[in-house]
């Protein structure tokens, strides 16, 4: 959950396994990168590329 609350601990989803969408972790990055056919490295990289361009306006 640390994508999200700010805990860093990247695979503890802080004990919300069941509320969907509730908590991000590095299991959340492997389900969208298997879903998309891509490796967690492209999808995170894509992730932050987008990010840093939200929050440079």
């Amino acid at each position: 959950m640390c994508y999200n609350c700010g805990c860093e601990i990247a695979d503890d989803n802080m004990g919300k396994p069941d509320a969907k969408g509730a908590s991000l972790t590095d299991a959340s990055f492997e389900d969208m990168a298997k879903g998309w056919g891509m490796t967690v490295e492209e999808t995170k990289k894509n992730v932050y590329k987008l990010l840093k361009k939200q929050f440079a306006n």
